[in-house]
């Protein structure tokens, strides 16, 4: 298994949740711009389940170097890579802020899926797992920004899904809602709109295992967009979402 952002609360709670189910990997690469934080999980994984994993550097924010990944060798891949950003109208205008929630999301990202997307058709199996979002289903003004970002991810994972369909590989694309993690805390979330990682690992699974092709970790999440999403834009812009 292959796990792109290996910080990320949800990815090492996916992984946890596989092995439990009883999944079994060769070895599973954990891709991450922490290394050191990433060695504990890979170091806590060896202990819980005899699982071996493989540490490997990447950041976003710098020219990837694919030679890193040529040995690598896997049927499933769960991307998790993300950064939230500043939301508000400061980071709005901070044109370091909006770069790197661009880049992070999807313009330096998409390039390194595509790198193992070409093993995966090539294979003609597998499974690409994408972590997208509720705020790409509609731009709102508290988080807009990132919400293109992600609205392009979604887009990008429907396309890959309709181009690989035929070629034996399926991709799953997830929207998690608020989600009670490192990322979001401090933030003022509504408890009953919140999955915790284990929880999100759970559905995740249960979608992977079933191949579906989109899933909200909450089913509420999904409601909630489509009546956003059907608002006219005359009432939805006066909005304060």
């Amino acid at each position: 298994m292959i796990i792109l952002g290996s910080t990320s609360e949800v990815a090492q709670a996916f992984v946890e949740e596989a092995l439990r189910q009883g999944e079994k990997f060769e070895k599973i690469y954990l891709i991450t711009s922490n290394v050191e934080t990433t060695e504990r999980f890979a170091r806590h994984i060896d202990v819980k389940f005899l699982q071996q994993a493989e540490v490997i550097e990447l950041d976003l924010m710098k020219e990837t170097d694919y030679s890193a990944f040529e040995q690598i060798n896997s049927n499933l891949l769960f991307c998790a890579a993300g950064y939230l950003g500043e939301g508000t109208e400061e980071g709005l205008y901070d044109n370091k802020n909006t770069e790197k929630i661009i880049d992070i999301n999807y313009a330096k990202l998409v390039p390194v899926l595509n790198y193992f997307v070409q093993k995966f058709e090539s294979r003609r199996s597998g499974t690409i797992i994408g972590l997208s979002s509720v705020a790409g289903d509609r731009g709102r003004q508290s988080n807009f920004v990132y919400g293109s970002a992600k609205a392009a991810f979604t887009a990008y994972l429907s396309g890959l899904r309709n181009y690989l369909s035929d070629k034996k590989v399926h991709v799953l694309t997830v929207k998690p809602g608020f989600m009670a993690t490192k990322m979001t805390e401090g933030l003022p979330l509504n408890p009953k709109l919140t999955a915790s990682p284990k929880k999100a690992a759970e559905c995740i699974f249960n979608a992977y295992k079933k191949r579906k092709n989109i899933v909200y970790v909450l089913p509420v999440w999904g409601l909630i967009m489509l009546i956003i999403r059907i608002i006219p834009e005359f009432i939805f812009k006066k909005l304060k979402l």
